[in-house]
């Protein structure tokens, strides 16, 4: 009986009668009447075929419950409609409750392959969209194996030239030390040239002026008294230096102008480099300048007495022998041996006891700033009156008329903490004006900074004038070599 059960469930007889049923349905009204005919008869057909299978599934089961079995359900439902040729309808079953019945689950049965097809279709679609996915996904994966092999080949290429950078960097280092120290050994060998040739242009007018006393001294033998004059001084105007007078003084204040507005502020830069106190820089410059001053004025007392003991002997003419002899200084100003004076200011500022800064500091540094200013002083002293700088001191109250003060000064202090450049004056009057920095209570504050040495110099010097005035006076072997001999 299963297996007629199972055949009949396999050929889908009952799904086959019902597609028809629903074909037939739409095309009744299309159809011709012999059309209807045929389509009704072949339904008879299927439904006797489906009906011969269920008789046979019916004799099967009732033979497998025995005699007594199933006789109560052949007696009510079966033998009453056998009886009535197939037609009575039993009181439990009417007709259109097993068509409705068969139509429910014809249409179950569509509703289930519908189902099955789709949810096919679905699991098709599903693992064609996984087998991309994965496709997919290796060839991600391929390509982040590719990157960390290529991020792994960048990193050793950037650790190798980083290395190698290093290494750059550490030889280009050595290199600029060392083209430093050669510049330095040849900036140093460019100044002693520049001294020895200073020396030398010394050494020829003394030589010219030793030739003219000799000259001179050989024409005052006995019977011979004809006045001899100076070949290196005869051609020159006696009155010159009166007559430039105004116009070098105007230079002179010019130039000194543009130091300050110029090299100051380089030398102060060259100094920021090392010296992180600004306010000490400043000072330095400003002692320096004032040290400039007071070595340049010594030089030219210096040179005047040699010049004047040179052209004393021979001096004949109608203008004072002290015209003549700045007139001389004035045309010889390259004759000066500022490299000297550097030397002296580069000392004294070097043990002033105002100047804290690192011990490997030199104010070598700021050779070219004292040089200017030694050269602009020594310039000053052969006017008429002389240019000199005003006298200074820590604490002096402020005046209008000699200074200025700077931007970030207190404009309503008294008194002058320290000076940043000083004034320019002539017989006490002001020719140009100084730079101070003004504050209320900081004479008092206490010192920010500690001394660079503690040596008895230092402790002995008290101002740019006092340890100027300290100091030997005797003239360096320089300048004695230029000291006309006898």
């Amino acid at each position: 009986m299963a297996d007629t059960l199972r055949r009949l469930v396999n050929t889908t007889t009952c799904k086959l009668l019902q597609n028809k049923l629903e074909s037939w349905y739409k095309d009744y009204h299309i159809n011709s009447c012999d059309q209807n005919l045929n389509r009704c008869c072949e339904l008879i057909e299927l439904t006797s075929k489906v009906q011969g299978e269920l008789f046979t599934i019916l004799s099967l089961a009732a033979s497998e419950g025995g005699v007594y079995c199933g006789i109560d359900t052949i007696k009510s439902r079966f033998l009453p409609w056998l009886g009535s040729n197939f037609t009575v309808i039993t009181s439990g079953v009417t007709s259109d409750t097993s068509f409705t019945l068969l139509q429910e689950s014809a249409e179950k049965d569509r509703k289930l392959w519908e189902l099955t097809t789709g949810h096919d279709k679905e699991m098709l679609e599903l693992e064609t969209e996984l087998n991309t996915t994965r496709r997919h996904l290796g060839a991600v994966k391929q390509e982040l194996a590719e990157a960390h092999l290529e991020l792994d080949d960048t990193q050793n290429k950037s650790a190798v030239t980083f290395q190698v950078t290093e290494d750059e960097i550490i030889r280009l280092r050595t290199e600029l030390r060392s083209v430093r120290e050669q510049v330095r050994y040849y900036k140093q060998k460019v100044e002693m040239l520049d001294d020895y040739e200073h020396k030398i242009r010394q050494l020829k007018d003394e030589v010219s002026f030793l030739s003219a006393e000799k000259s001179s001294l050989q024409e005052r033998v006995p019977g011979r008294c004809s006045p001899i004059s100076f070949p290196s001084v005869s051609r020159f105007s006696p009155t010159y230096g009166k007559l430039t007078n105004g116009s070098r003084q105007a230079r002179l204040i010019s130039r000194f102008n543009d130091i300050y507005a110029n090299e100051r502020l380089h030398a102060q830069n060259l100094l920021r480099r090392y010296v992180d106190d600004l306010e000490m820089v400043k000072q330095i410059v400003f002692i320096a300048t004032a040290e400039a001053f007071q070595a340049a004025k010594m030089a030219f007392r210096q040179f005047k007495l040699r010049v004047r003991k040179t052209l004393s002997p021979s001096h004949r003419g109608p203008e004072p022998l002290d015209d003549t002899v700045i007139d001389y200084i004035i045309r010889n100003l390259d004759l000066y041996d500022v490299q000297s004076s550097i030397n002296d200011v580069i000392r004294n500022i070097s043990v002033h006891p105002k100047i804290s800064i690192p011990i490997d500091v030199d104010f070598i540094l700021i050779s070219s700033f004292i040089r200017e200013i030694c050269r602009v002083a020594f310039a000053m002293q052969t006017l008429d009156p002389p240019l000199d700088i005003a006298f200074t001191a820590d604490g002096e109250l402020f005046n209008e008329n000699k200074y200025r003060r700077s931007y970030d000064s207190d404009f309503t202090a008294p008194l002058v903490v320290y000076h940043i450049w000083p004034a320019l004056v002539e017989n006490g009057t002001v020719i140009a004006k100084g730079e101070v920095f003004t504050k209320r209570g900081a004479l008092w504050a206490p010192s920010k900074s500690q001394s660079r040495s503690a040596s008895p110099v230092r402790s002995r010097s008290v101002s740019p004038t006092r340890s100027l005035s300290s100091r030997s006076r005797s003239p360096s072997p320089l300048r004695r070599s230029i000291s006309p001999r006898r």
